[in-house]
């Protein structure tokens, strides 16, 4: 009983420490090739981090509550590596409907995000912005 609780209480404190993850927040990604831009959630999921697309905005930057991949998983698999930075993890580009391994860096309220192919010797990224 007593490695019971002690395991409890180590999952417990273990969740605490995940959930305080610097990255977690809304961001605001670059703007696309039209200007339009998305609000990605991220959050601890289980014990990597991922982030689903929040909600999606023309480049005057109205709501367009029609996006057609509200909610989608855009970040997944991404594992700390200490000092703000993120790597192991996947990345889905809406505009070329490819997912791509990835490696993010947190510098303040910037984060660094990038997709690549060839074992990470390309890369294409951008620069998001911490909205909350």
């Amino acid at each position: 009983m007593k490695k019971w609780v002690l395991g409890l209480a180590m999952g417990v404190g273990l969740a605490g420490v995940a959930s305080a993850d610097p990255v977690a927040g809304v961001w605001r990604t670059a703007p696309g090739e039209t200007g339009g831009y998305l609000h990605v959630n991220i959050a601890p999921c289980g014990s990597a981090i991922c982030g689903r697309i929040d909600s999606a905005y023309d480049k005057s930057g109205t709501v367009q509550s029609d996006y057609e991949h509200l909610g989608k998983k855009m970040l997944w698999d991404m594992s700390g590596d200490g000092e703000g930075y993120y790597s192991g993890g996947k990345i889905w580009a809406p505009d070329a409907d490819k997912t791509y391994a990835s490696k993010m860096s947190l510098s303040g309220n910037t984060l660094e995000v990038k997709g690549c192919v060839a074992g990470g010797l390309i890369c294409r990224g951008q620069d998001w912005t911490r909205i909350k």
